[in-house]
């Protein structure tokens, strides 16, 4: 099947396409602002500055697209210049994988969101599954781990001098 438009007019119209904030993502960080948490973006110092960094909970969130990402949900692959594109997307899973085993060994928690399954349709799954994982992590974090059998509490500091037993007798005697 050959190309209905002409190279320059392909060349324009993929130029157009963005790589932040796109709509995926920003449904995705209106639902994770209204829940409450709060993130940066696409930070630089992380292996394939994710699009969502969530540090208090060493959570990313990665919002992919589908075509360019290479999810198996995705069909449609383009006629023209195919060998092209199978490399690049090959290239963008490689990386893909790469940067997420990165981040894991990093200790980071790493969720991937697809932009089909935030279609108006799974959008509301999509987010209750987010919540879950996300709800998970949370406690995961302020849950105290658990001490080795034998092992003694770790002695607290004190907030203030311990206090000697109250004597009546002595309080009265310091009073005229």
């Amino acid at each position: 099947m050959a190309d209905k438009m002409t190279p320059q007019q392909r060349h324009r119209c993929m130029s157009r396409i963005r790589g932040r904030d796109t709509k995926p993502e920003l449904v995705v960080r209106r639902w994770l602002w209204r829940q409450g948490f709060r993130y940066r973006l696409y930070v630089k110092s992380l292996p394939g500055r994710p699009d969502i960094v969530m540090r208090k909970w060493r959570t990313v969130i990665m919002v992919n697209g589908c075509f360019w990402h290479g999810h198996d949900c995705q069909q449609h692959r383009p006629a023209t210049n195919a060998q092209f594109w199978q490399d690049k997307i090959t290239r963008n899973r490689e990386r893909d994988a790469r940067d997420q085993a990165l981040l894991l060994a990093a200790g980071w928690n790493v969720i991937v969101v697809w932009e089909c399954q935030l279609s108006p349709k799974n959008r509301q799954e999509t987010l209750r599954q987010l919540d879950l994982t996300l709800s998970r992590i949370v406690l995961q974090h302020n849950t105290p781990q658990p001490r080795p059998y034998g092992q003694p509490e770790e002695e607290l500091p004190l907030a203030a001098e311990p206090q000697e037993p109250y004597n009546e007798a002595a309080d009265n005697e310091k009073q005229p």
